[in-house]
């Protein structure tokens, strides 16, 4: 890739991240949930009296250390846009959903939190991983114990988010159907945004 294309994927990436984290904020703030790893940080981020964006970026450090000296072809320009902004973004649109006063209050509320969070969710993934400019840290673990090991993906990566999701359930994490969707009933979302959206656009901007 020559540095022009780098740098509109790099963009679509940002873009995708952000979108990423609005989403996850809209479960948040809708109370039903959010995904495993989001969860988890909260969850010890608290224990610490760190916020979202700092102890997320310390975990991100030590796992991308690691996939660093075990799967280093998973890592890119991407990889550093998630692992560094992503938590913030997070804290960002927390504050303002906050000072606004954006909380679910009833269930018909809750429901259209987690609507409109597992789609924003879902089109921030396709757009961050459609750059193809590497895996967040959390998201290239099962792919690394997949070449060591030759476990099925989908095994893997189940046990991954069940792992982190109970980590998260102990230590009192925002934990609920927003949680399952966005661990296990995503990847379909994900297929859409990316046929219909993402990989026309990527091509269409990098063919410029």
């Amino acid at each position: 890739m020559n540095k022009k294309e780098i740098g509109i994927r790099a963009l679509v990436a940002l873009v995708g991240v952000a979108i990423l984290a609005l989403g996850a904020t809209t479960l948040r703030m809708g109370k039903v949930g959010l995904d495993p790893y989001t969860s988890t940080n909260i969850a010890l981020g608290e224990k610490f009296g760190l916020s979202l964006g700092v102890y997320q970026l310390m975990v991100n450090i030590i796992i991308l250390i690691l996939i660093f000296i075990f799967g280093r072809k998973y890592i890119g320009l991407g990889t550093v846009i998630n692992m560094v902004l992503a938590g913030f973004f997070i804290d960002f649109y927390t504050e303002i959903f906050t000072n606004l006063n954006l909380v679910a209050e009833t269930i018909f509320m809750q429901l259209i939190f987690l609507i409109i969070g597992i789609l924003l969710f879902s089109f921030g993934a396709s757009l961050y991983m459609g750059a193809e400019l590497g895996n967040a840290p959390y998201d290239a673990i099962a792919p690394v114990i997949v070449d060591k090991t030759k476990a099925p993906y989908r095994i893997i990566r189940v046990i991954q988010d069940v792992t982190f999701s109970v980590v998260a359930f102990i230590f009192g994490g925002p934990i609920g159907i927003g949680t399952f969707i966005s661990a296990f009933l995503t990847g379909p979302f994900i297929s859409f945004f990316d046929q219909k959206i993402t990989h026309p656009v990527v091509n269409s901007l990098t063919k410029r």
